[in-house]
């Protein structure tokens, strides 16, 4: 694919194969019920693609930020029962707390080409999943016999996670999805080669994540907008009263 340097689902041979897939369907819930499933949506050429071409699909997502293990207001549930809403696929929810259960391996074995299961919030393995635990990224590998990998959760992508990056290096083949093959060079082109006044908009809690970002942006744009949560420690840093908001003081000085 021109300018993209990356393999891509156009790229795979995945007939008979068990593909993992990476979504983002950090959904909003209110009362167990989605508010808007926007992020589902955005994953389902992705889906259709590799269920058209007969591959057995197997979705892992994140959702919310459960704190103490599994906690069924997290449960990826609604989320599958809306994609199975969607496409003309067999959807099968895998509940098992610790994603990779015995529900997982027994909805993966029953499979035939162009079916789905999607698998438990892998958020239930808390640090597991976050700190890029390496027995839990094989784990998931495994679920699929260590085949293909499709990342598609660009929400994610920044995050080295065990479902993100730790998986990559148990499986032998590993493609973006068309909706990170979308962002990558929308971003790419609108870095490259903008179109003048070039305005960037920068949210988040976290100034020390984004310094990078700030930096290589100042260099591109005309006018660099910052919001969200990192905004109050800019106001701080140039003298401004911000009660009791959000504040990360090591980087005041910076």
């Amino acid at each position: 694919m021109a300018g993209l340097n990356k393999v891509t689902v156009e790229d795979l041979n995945v007939k008979g194969k068990k593909v993992l897939v990476r979504v983002d369907f950090n959904v909003p819930l209110k009362d167990g019920v989605i508010t808007n499933d926007n992020r589902i949506q955005a994953a389902l050429p992705t889906i259709n693609k590799l269920v058209e071409n007969g591959a057995k699909v197997v979705l892992c997502s994140h959702l919310g930020k459960p704190k103490n293990g599994p906690e069924e207001k997290f449960s990826l549930k609604p989320a599958a029962d809306r994609l199975a809403e969607l496409v003309s696929a067999k959807v099968t929810f895998a509940n098992d707390d610790t994603v990779v259960g015995e529900n997982a391996k027994a909805a993966v074995a029953a499979m035939n080409d162009g079916e789905i299961v999607v698998l438990q919030n892998t958020r239930f393995r808390g640090a597991e999943e976050t700190k890029n635990g390496e027995a839990f990224a094989k784990e998931l590998a495994d679920l699929v016999d260590g085949q293909v990998f499709v990342m598609d959760a660009f929400g994610s992508a920044h995050r080295a996670h065990a479902s993100t990056a730790g998986v990559t290096k148990f499986v032998k083949e590993t493609a973006v999805g068309y909706l990170m093959q979308k962002e990558i060079q929308y971003l790419g082109n609108a870095v490259e080669v903008p179109e003048r006044p070039f305005v960037a908009i920068l949210g988040g809690a976290k100034v020390a994540d984004k310094l990078n970002v700030i930096s290589n942006l100042l260099e591109k744009c005309d006018t660099l907008i910052i919001g969200g949560g990192m905004a109050y420690t800019f106001l701080k840093a140039q003298g401004g009263s911000i009660g009791t908001s959000l504040v990360d003081d090591e980087k005041i000085d910076y």
